[in-house]
């Protein structure tokens, strides 16, 4: 952990209360630390084609510039700022995050902040620090003014301006979001926390191990203050965690979600989940129009780290360092899901319409019957039950089987065109199965959360409806619960 108390020298800019203290942050937590070796950059970059550019701006959070432009970058390309972790550089999460990568493929310009140990002891992004998180202000005023000078030099696309970054970097991530939503098309939060999580020392560790447990309108409002009087637009935001993260919990993911969902304010309820590689689960929320606008990545066993996956394939990308992980491209499926591979908008390629007239035509023990109005030009249906495709049809109608009996279960429908693009989700559907309400589910007690049969207060978890006490909020403890009418839950571990 090093010295928790030494003080370390500051420069004028920033001999402020915080200095001292931020050491103790920053070391004793690992701050967010990511562990690889600070890199000396000068005017060009250890990394080929990362170049230094200067004179951005007052930089009033002292900060370097460094950017990429691929060969044969077209006027009006996008532009995706990426902000490295604690002790790491630019050129560091240049190397090794795959970016670069999609920068070619995809035509876009990188644009990649750095800071230093004279801004902080590990060279982490001021997350905490609202002189240096909020808009106007400090680091972010120039990461801000970094966007400026890449649109004037590379004429880029101001509509298609993206944010992404990894733990310390990923808290500045999400407040650069929330503080300037008239900036950022979309972001992504890699093992991050939500935005205005923290303003001090204290609420920086409490929002790393058990975040506090706010309603998602709470974690919409921090948003909602940190952002311009009005604003209506509001960015897309991808969230990556991992569920073997002990830096940061992985509750922050949930709190994420419920911020960003509650931000557009399309609910908690899944639009759909699908499996990934590398142990990965994507679950959607939709905006009104059908279109994805928070996506979050769950990464089975993965601990704190950004996601990659080395190799020369079309989805691989990136090299694996510490905190680098051989799991999933992280960057290529963000990149997909802010549309960068062609959309440029976020939204998917399906242009057709929701089906209407979802209706449930009957139920049995294990079994619920559906039927929906014909999509013209639709080849064929995607059905989703709770979030999850489940089966596809040709035709305006499906069964789905091998259900619980005394279950319940939302459906949606998507209507697909001749290139297997999913057009818009329908209005959904709840059914019930008949028979006893009495279902088990072993899990641990993160999972229990996050399905919504258990809640987290105080970093304690407790079972839905009966409130028996489960013990800590995290991956490590298992439960059986027992569902015996909806929305209650007991405490089953005994038997079921």
């Amino acid at each position: 952990m090093g010295q928790l108390y030494s003080p370390f020298r500051r420069t004028p800019r920033d001999r402020r209360t915080l200095g001292g203290i931020r050491r103790w942050l920053t070391a004793a937590a690992g701050a967010l630390a990511l562990t690889g070796s600070l890199v000396a950059v000068g005017p060009q970059a250890s990394a080929a084609g990362l170049t230094q550019v200067t004179g951005f701006g007052s930089n009033p959070g002292n900060l370097s510039m460094y950017a990429y432009a691929p060969d044969g970058l077209p006027e009006d390309a996008p532009i995706v700022v990426a902000l490295h972790g604690c002790t790491q550089s630019a050129s560091d999460y240049y190397a090794h995050s795959g970016w670069p990568k999609f920068a070619d493929q995809y035509k876009f310009a990188l644009v990649l902040p750095q800071t230093t140990s004279a801004n902080n002891a590990n060279s982490c992004f001021n997350w905490f620090d609202s002189a240096d998180s909020t808009r106007g202000k400090g680091e972010a005023l120039s990461i801000k003014q970094m966007v400026d000078t890449a649109v004037a030099r590379y004429g880029s696309d101001t509509g298609r301006v993206y944010i992404t970054g990894l733990s310390a970097g990923a808290g500045m991530t999400a407040n650069m979001l929330a503080a300037y939503p008239d900036v950022f098309a979309g972001g992504s939060i890699d093992s991050g926390l939500p935005a205005s999580c923290a303003t001090s020392v204290t609420a920086a560790y409490t929002c790393m191990y058990s975040p506090p447990d706010k309603t998602p309108a709470q974690w919409g409002e921090l948003v909602r203050a940190a952002a311009p009087s009005g604003t209506t637009r509001w960015p897309r935001v991808a969230i990556w965690q991992g569920t073997s993260d002990t830096t940061v919990a992985p509750a922050n993911a949930t709190e994420l979600r419920d911020q960003w969902t509650n931000v557009w304010g399309v609910g908690q309820t899944p639009s759909r989940t699908e499996n990934l590689p590398g142990n990965t689960t994507l679950t959607q929320y939709d905006d009104a129009s059908g279109h994805p606008a928070v996506s979050v990545y769950s990464i089975s066993g993965m601990a704190h780290g950004l996601a990659v996956d080395p190799g020369s394939g079309a989805e691989q990308c990136g090299t694996t360092g510490t905190y680098y992980l051989d799991t999933i491209c992280s960057s290529y499926h963000t990149a997909r899901f802010w549309g960068l591979d062609g959309g440029g908008s976020g939204q998917p390629p399906g242009a057709l319409p929701a089906p209407t007239g979802l209706t449930v035509g009957g139920t049995t023990d294990t079994t619920v019957s559906l039927s929906w109005n014909a999509v013209a030009d639709a080849a064929s249906y995607t059905i989703y039950r709770d979030g999850t495709k489940v089966g596809t049809t040709e035709s305006t109608s499906y069964t789905d089987t091998g259900l619980a009996t005394g279950s319940t279960h939302t459906y949606t429908v998507a209507a697909l065109d001749s290139a297997g693009a999913a057009g818009a989700v329908s209005s959904s559907v709840t059914a019930t199965t008949t028979g006893s309400t009495q279902t088990c589910f072993t899990a641990n007690n993160y999972q229990h959360t996050a399905a919504g049969r258990a809640y987290q207060s105080g970093g304690q978890t407790y079972a839905t409806g009966s409130g028996q006490a489960m013990g800590l909020y995290n991956t490590f403890i298992t439960h059986t619960l027992k569902q015996t009418s909806p929305g209650y839950y007991v405490v089953a571990d005994a038997g079921c």
